[in-house]
């Protein structure tokens, strides 16, 4: 166990944490979703120093540096919007920290040399910031908060600030910095392909307090109450087992019935959940056991992905799928819907 925060309480006025408690282990990626207002910029800040609880403890490697300043913590944070140092050069200002811990020249530029050829960044040591990129800028923000060997990296939506292609990009050059530096990260995201892309471990916060935590499979196909499924986009339905068959379980949802793997007593009632990325629609109906007619009653088309919101009856869910895939679907018409039964998870 790297990181322990125990019953945490903070009050900025419009901003709070609330008893928050959590446990870090050692070389854990933890990715920290929730709304805007939800207490994951102060959860972040409080552990690197900047806001004094009004009550609980951090512990780090079993110290308390609850009441230390934030040079003395051996945290970094990187924000999104870089905080370079403008009148220095990429290299003084990776080395600007390391200069305080370490005096000698040679040390401090072959430790510079190697964070940026990790990054990537080995060619830009004599530029200014101000001549970089957005993702030039945060390779070298992330690059000086490594370059310390930090206990614990903070980043606050490192990548919020780029476009699709950088991010991604830069996913795979910090996953493999911090595997490089043995870094435990916790990681404040509003973009979830950040999660399943980077994390072993995700904490959903709402008003200050944490929701939910776990690997993010479980979070998000498991959602542990309606806010989380709601925010984590997964389709909850309530019904009733009625039987088993084959070694599935029956479940009853209004007037259709589902098939899971998972297990649960005849005549209990359940809540099932279903990610909007597992549902397939066609226009042939398909073998899988949970093969449904639909209309479609709203299509919500991103860049690269598109939101349906499809109706079987009283039976209402989202699916998630590609633009390709729907190139005849449109508001109105029908499709079938389909999804196995191990998509089908009971959480009660």
């Amino acid at each position: 166990m790297i990181l322990e925060i125990e019953n945490l309480s903070v009050d900025l006025g419009e901003f709070k944490l609330n008893d928050v408690s959590l446990k870090v282990n050692r070389r854990d990626y933890v990715t920290i979703i929730g709304p805007t207002g939800s207490g994951k910029s102060i959860l972040l800040e409080t552990i690197a120093g900047f806001y004094k609880p009004l009550k609980g403890r951090i512990l780090l490697e079993g110290r308390d540096i609850t009441g230390l300043p934030p040079e003395k913590r051996c945290v970094s944070i990187v924000y999104q919007d870089y905080a370079l140092f403008p009148h220095m050069n990429v290299f003084e200002n990776i080395a600007y920290g390391l200069r305080k811990k370490e005096s000698n020249a040679s040390v401090i530029k072959e430790e510079v040399k190697r964070i940026a050829e990790i990054l990537g960044i080995s060619h830009l040591l004599h530029r200014k910031p101000t001549t970089l990129s957005g993702g030039e800028q945060q390779r070298v923000a992330i690059a000086r908060a490594l370059v310390v060997k930090p206990k614990l990296l903070l980043m606050d939506e490192p990548f919020s600030a780029l476009d699709v292609k950088m991010r991604e990009s830069l996913r795979k050059l910090v996953r493999r910095a911090v595997k490089e530096y043995d870094t435990t990260v916790l990681h404040v995201t509003h973009d979830f392909d950040d999660v399943f892309s980077l994390a072993n471990r995700v904490v959903v916060m709402k008003n200050g307090k944490i929701m939910q935590t776990g690997r993010p499979e479980n979070v998000f196909s498991k959602p542990s109450n309606d806010f989380v499924a709601d925010f984590v986009g997964t389709n909850i339905l309530e019904g009733v087992v009625i039987g088993k068959e084959n070694g599935l379980t029956l479940i009853r949802v209004g007037e259709h019935i589902l098939y899971s793997t998972d297990h649960a007593e005849v005549g209990e009632r359940v809540r099932v959940s279903i990610r909007p990325e597992n549902v397939t629609i066609s226009n042939e109906m398909r073998q899988t056991k949970n093969t449904f007619l639909c209309s479609v009653e709203d299509i919500r088309r991103g860049t690269n992905l598109v939101w349906l919101t499809l109706r079987s009856g009283d039976l209402r869910f989202k699916v998630v799928t590609t633009p390709s895939s729907i190139d005849t679907v449109d508001v109105g018409k029908n499709v079938f819907a389909s999804f196995k039964a191990v998509n089908v998870r009971i959480v009660r």
